[in-house]
């Protein structure tokens, strides 16, 4: 299967392809998520991952615009727990480290070791693993790059400090979405986008169709629409399986709405782990034996 993600091999995407979808994907790796999207909605690519939603950071606002207008569909969801490290040139010492690069989300993650680190420069680039990636080629002006283990890996980067992120319980969601929506296997969540009359009591009415048949939301995200000042979309995520209940509750959401789209129907996630540290590191530490076995990933 061809899965296309934002950014280099092992960036957070790629190890959410890895946790959806298993090691045989063919990795299709595109720079922005514009042409993310267009992989898919063109057919070079089966599947895509897209975050939606990081603990820490929030909404990832602009995918949730690019799902309403590309016509695709989410056909299944996953998280995956962002643990960043500061990655080097083999034999790199800390103290040769004046510039760390990564993706700007990445390092607002890092604002306890930036402090405790006064002579360390942050330089914004578009990729976590992609910070990586130019390290290792000598294409970079910084020493040092914050990203999974696994960019290490992949790269030939060495970890010099492990578990930097200021906050452990950090996680991403991602979409995984496709063409043609999901048509097998459990269906338990339903994400909709739609639009109100800008009238007193529309959000309540339109919320009520949910309330009164006891269906779950999850979560309610509003959202600007360009050149309509003042007017929003509203992205709804709800639980259930679709059955009657939540099939009325759509329907008699379309009725209040002046406009209304499906985004996807598909299983959730499970729930996330309550211990600190619930997703270790790709790369083992010493206590933890001989190391796995390397991904297997084709990049494109």
């Amino acid at each position: 299967m061809i899965v296309a993600i934002q950014g280099e091999p092992g960036s957070f995407s790629h190890l959410a392809a890895l946790q959806a979808l298993g090691p045989t994907i063919e990795l299709l790796p595109r720079r922005s998520f514009q042409a993310l999207f267009a992989a898919v909605a063109d057919g070079e690519a089966e599947r895509g991952i897209v975050p939606i939603e990081n603990t820490l950071a929030g909404s990832v606002h602009e995918n949730y615009d690019r799902m309403r207008e590309s016509g695709l569909h989410i056909v299944g969801e996953t998280q995956v727990r962002v643990r960043l490290c500061l990655i080097v040139r083999p034999g790199t010492p800390l103290q040769a480290v004046q510039r760390v690069a990564s993706h700007p989300v990445a390092l607002k993650q890092i604002q306890g070791f930036l402090r405790e680190s006064p002579g360390v420069q942050a330089v914004a680039v578009y990729d976590t693993a992609g910070s990586v990636a130019d390290l290792m080629k000598g294409e970079s002006d910084y020493e040092g790059a914050v990203a999974s283990s696994l960019a290490a890996e992949l790269h030939g980067g060495e970890v010099l400090l492990d578990g930097i992120e200021d906050n452990p319980r950090n996680f991403t969601r991602f979409w995984v979405i496709s063409r043609q929506p999901a048509v097998e296997g459990i269906v338990s969540k339903t994400s909709v986008v739609f639009t109100l009359a800008n009238v007193p009591g529309a959000l309540h009415a339109a919320l009520g169709a949910f309330a009164r048949r006891h269906i779950d939301l999850s979560k309610i995200e509003s959202r600007p629409i360009p050149g309509r000042p003042w007017e929003y979309r509203f992205y709804l995520d709800l639980r259930g399986e679709a059955g009657a209940g939540v099939a009325e509750a759509i329907e008699e959401l379309g009725t209040l709405s002046t406009d209304l789209a499906v985004l996807g129907s598909y299983e959730e996630m499970a729930a996330l782990p309550q211990e600190e540290d619930p997703m270790p590191s790709a790369l083992p530490r010493e206590d933890d034996g001989p190391p796995p076995a390397p991904p297997q990933v084709q990049a494109r």
